[in-house]
């Protein structure tokens, strides 16, 4: 230390005591002009930016964006589950002896269980592009419009457009009015590409991380037609994913009112929908009218609202590799659980749940 630095030093030091200021307040000062600090590996992870496009600057009374947390290695295996009977009504009131979980046809001891009441983290992934002359970009416009208002005030919501790239329209917010508005400034659709599977695999990275009870609306006709990736690429990402995708197929109508139309491709791009739902432990549906949107928006926001979680750590070793999950509800002699009907006929109750995951891979000692 130089003179000049050891007498600047001293007078910083003399000053302090003569003001009272515990010289720890000028260090946290410091730190706090320079910017968030990484977390200690022992502290609590502090909340990075929103996962979808630009972090916006927080105003007064504006609500938090959802947190991420940064990852941790873990074994956990974690399942959002919903249960209804053949007629779709949703049972609640389970509780954790009424499941039962296999990895690969191995039962698992359930470590975690409750239902889930934590608010609804969506993205609305819409596509938005000249296919079908326009007439799913219409549709679709009307439908991110009218879903926003069976959300409550404490859900977070993104709104996303896809054609030939991806667009964010509206970063996580809880104000539902700027998504509204958002789709309703929609016109005209700029290009007639559209890149479902690059969108689809876009928005799930970016959900990766996100913690609480996240899916994904997608709105879309189904085909895709200039992606990078293929559907077997998307596949594969789909089915490790923990985000259920709850998908609105656009096609079915104008389907419907043109049969001799491609049907051959329609039916692919109806089944990659449906996939994706199945898949992740969401849903598909394909109405031929828009009096049905109201009802299908309506159990969107029930089945998230309904989910029960459970989680479990594997029997087995990480081996990097796929396991199959299969999730069963009993009943209380450890029999599958019936449920009359609307005809009182005794039937197997439904579970949607997603259909697997991804192992770690091993670590060097194992």
């Amino acid at each position: 230390m130089n003179s000049k630095t050891w007498l600047r030093a001293l007078f910083v030091g003399v000053l302090l005591a003569t003001l009272g200021i515990p010289p720890e307040a000028l260090t946290a000062r410091t730190k706090q002009q320079e910017g968030p600090q990484k977390p200690a590996p022992t502290q609590q992870p502090a909340p990075p930016n929103p996962p979808t496009g630009q972090q916006q600057p927080q105003q007064a009374g504006q609500a938090p964006a959802p947190q991420v947390a940064i990852a941790v290695e873990s074994n956990v295996v974690n399942i959002d589950a919903v249960v209804t009977d053949q007629d779709g009504d949703i049972l609640t009131n389970l509780k954790k002896e009424n499941f039962r979980v296999l990895d690969n046809n191995q039962p698992q001891q359930i470590s975690n269980f409750a239902p889930s009441e934590a608010p609804i983290t969506i993205v609305i992934l819409m596509e938005f592009s000249k296919l079908g002359g326009e007439w799913y970009a219409y549709e679709a416009k009307t439908w991110a419009y009218d879903f926003v208002r069976h959300l409550n005030e404490k859900d977070y919501v993104a709104f996303k457009t896809f054609d030939f790239h991806t667009h964010v329209l509206v970063d996580f917010t809880r104000n539902k009015q700027e998504v509204a508005q958002a789709a309703a400034g929609l016109f005209f659709p700029d290009f007639r590409e559209a890149n479902l599977f690059d969108a689809l695999l876009e928005t799930l990275d970016e959900l990766r991380d996100v913690k609480g009870k996240k899916s994904i609306l997608l709105l879309a006709s189904g085909f895709d037609t200039f992606s990078k990736h293929t559907l077997d690429q998307t596949l594969k990402r789909v089915k490790e994913s923990d985000t259920p995708i709850y998908s609105v197929g656009m096609a079915e109508e104008l389907q419907v009112r043109n049969p001799r139309g491609d049907s051959v491709n329609y039916l692919q791009a109806k089944n990659q929908l449906t996939t994706f739902a199945e898949m992740t432990g969401g849903y598909a549906w394909f109405p031929r009218f828009q009096g049905e949107m109201n009802g299908i928006f309506s159990t969107v926001a029930a089945y998230l609202r309904s989910q029960y979680t459970l989680g479990f750590t594997p029997s087995t070793s990480p081996d990097g590799k796929y396991h199959k999950l299969k999730l069963e509800i009993v009943d209380e002699q450890g029999n599958p659980m019936l449920q009359p009907d609307r005809k009182g006929k005794m039937k197997k109750v439904i579970v949607i749940a997603r259909q697997g995951y991804t192992s770690p891979k091993p670590s060097a000692g194992d």
